[in-house]
Parts: C-alpha cells; structure tokens; sequence
C-alpha cells in the first residue's frame, strides 16, 4: 500500500480532515456494504481533501460528491470503493490485482491516487487540460511514480498503451465507447457507470476469453456525462 509523503499536517489534517474523520468515513464504508479491506484501508489513508478546494476541505471525508470547477466533481467516496472494489474482484469472487489500468476521466485525480495504491501501473486520461495540470500537481507531492497521465479526448482510451487488464470510467455515456471496449484485455474488466443523467447504472463487464463479454448490473449511480474533445 502507498504511504503518501504530504507534510505530517497536510497528511493527518486537523478537524474535520483528522484521522478520526477519515476512520468514520471507513467505518461508513463499511456499513454500506464495502467489503475488501484493501480498498478501506487506502481510502481511510489518502488525503482526500488534498483533492478539492481549501474552502471545501471541512467536508472533505463526508460521503459525498463535491465540486471541483468546471463543471466536474470529485466522486462520492462509496462509490469509488464500490468502482475500486468491482475492478479487484476475480470472476471466482476472490480478490484480485490487475497489472494494467487504464482510467477514463481524470477529475480531481482522486480515483486515480487511490487506484495508484492498489495496483502496478496506471494510465489516465482528462479532457479538460486545467484539470489534469492540477491532477499532475497533486500526484506529484503524493510520491505517485507509477501514474501516466494525458489530456485527450477520453472516449479514444489510450491505444498506444492497450492493451489493459482493467478499465475504469468516471463519467456515464449512453453506451461504452467501442474504442475503449477494444483496448480491454480478452480476458479484463471494465467498470463504469451507463445511462442518460437522469438514469444511470454502474456496470461491470467481463471479458470471457473468446472475443465476447458478461455484463452485470451493480447499482444505481450519478456521474457527470462522458463527454467528447479536449479543452
């Protein structure tokens, strides 16, 4: 697991952004059904109001989505466990670690620091150039040396680097792009929410080995839409 090397205050924080808050935030993880002890773990120890404004930092480890500009969001804390913990779990039911990720919708950079802790390599992908700069900013001062990022149009995934072992999406499109679902290993899984604003689930997908995937539905999610280009 990642030990992130903030500055002792900017790590533990002070308040609302103490470990006691971040404890309670796991131990909420925990009642909502959360189940793989890595996945708490990492979230109980990444800094998550490191990841949003200062003026946002005392609602930091609610279980709540939270703005970050431009229209965008930070995740609700369950529900990256709940994305995290589907992209873990082996088709068997045992726990897993995929070698290769690719992550669609960089954001705040959150998912990805928490994916960086759990798995060898991973690749991110933003569309908003401002963004990723302030992504990149972050990974940075957390020590993240095995994440890649790069702004461009998220629904052409990164092919140069395909394929992966796993995929994870951070913004709902009607259907999954066919140029992402090429990248994905024969034998990989895809998690991602599906739906219009309105409606939306989380899915997960799994390659069978033979060219074709299983599909199952994990619940409903809100994501801002998967949108097209750069800016």
């Amino acid at each position: 697991m990642t030990v992130y090397p903030l500055p002792a205050a900017d790590l533990k924080g002070e308040g609302m952004t103490s470990q006691r808050a971040r404890d309670r935030l796991a131990a909420s993880l925990k009642e909502g059904g959360i189940t793989d002890a890595r996945v708490i773990d990492v979230i109980r120890n990444t800094p998550r109001h490191h990841f949003i404004d200062q003026a946002l930092h005392s609602r930091a480890y609610e279980n709540t989505a939270l703005p970050i500009g431009h229209g965008q969001t930070i995740s609700q804390p369950w529900v990256v466990a709940r994305m995290t913990e589907a992209l873990l779990e082996r088709v068997d039911g045992t726990k897993g670690v995929p070698q290769k990720v690719l992550e669609i919708g960089t954001g705040s950079g959150y998912q990805a620091a928490v994916l960086a802790a759990l798995v060898p390599e991973l690749f991110t992908v933003e569309r908003i150039e401002e963004l990723l700069r302030q992504a990149r900013r972050r990974f940075r001062q957390l020590g993240l040396s095995n994440v890649r990022t790069r702004h461009d149009d998220g629904k052409l995934g990164w092919a140069d680097e395909a394929p992966f072992d796993a995929i994870i999406l951070t913004a709902a499109g009607d259907t999954i792009p066919s140029r992402i679902l090429d990248q994905l290993s024969p034998t990989g899984v895809l998690v991602a929410p599906v739906g219009s604003p309105s409606q939306q689930t989380l899915i997960r997908m799994r390659g069978d080995g033979q060219g074709d995937f299983i599909q199952e539905e994990l619940g409903p999610v809100s994501f801002v839409p998967l949108l097209g280009g750069i800016g």
